[in-house]
């Protein structure tokens, strides 16, 4: 296998008219929604997943799931378990020097990369938090097209989301709150709220 080599940049060009949002929460939170929602805006994205999806690219390996999880594992055990934000903050840095204001982080799961992030754009990012009661995640979990879980398998996941990659903190420590348990329309219009509350 192709050794991964991943260099990093040392800027930080920041100001405080800079907004970058990011959504959290467990499975069936409803955060891919939210994502596509600031995408229909053409918001400018960075994504966490994205790093492991080059690094597989660079490696000539497959992209499934099970490589996904090796490369996810790869890369930390080579480089530390905050190669991915580390990345990702050189590509928001990037967008900023470009001239971009308004920035979407995809993808942000642990506490580690949380705290990096935040330390990184203390006034810059904000944390959105999608909290259904946790019937209706399960049932949307259960419900979906793609991956769909029963009530076992989502509840073995959130342990393991919680444990092991500390999913928890970001919830806990979010800006804003939106407790969606309604339609796909009421949620956006939460948001909308929000961003205008940001000036985003």
């Amino acid at each position: 296998m192709n050794r991964v080599i991943l260099k990093f940049k040392n800027k930080k060009q920041k100001s405080t008219s800079i907004k970058i949002i990011a959504f959290v929460g467990m499975s069936g939170s409803g955060k891919s929604s939210a994502v596509d929602f600031l995408k229909q805006k053409n918001i400018p994205q960075v994504y966490f997943g994205g790093v492991v999806l080059h690094a597989l690219e660079e490696a000539n390996m497959e992209i499934n799931e099970k490589n996904e999880k090796f490369m996810r594992e790869e890369l930390r055990q080579k480089y530390g378990n905050d190669v991915i934000v580390k990345k990702i903050i050189d590509q928001i840095n990037n967008l900023i020097n470009a001239g971009q204001k308004r920035i979407l982080a995809d993808g942000l799961y642990s506490w580690t990369e949380y705290k990096i992030l935040k330390k990184a754009f203390p006034k810059e990012l904000k944390i959105i938090a999608l909290v259904p009661d946790k019937t209706q995640r399960h049932k949307r979990v259960a419900n979906r097209g793609v991956r769909p879980l029963n009530l076992e398998e989502v509840n073995s996941r959130d342990w393991s989301e919680i444990e092991n990659l500390e999913k928890g903190g970001p919830i806990a420590m979010a800006d804003y709150f939106i407790i969606n348990n309604g339609s796909v329309s009421k949620t956006h219009k939460k948001i909308e709220k929000i961003l205008k509350e940001i000036e985003f």
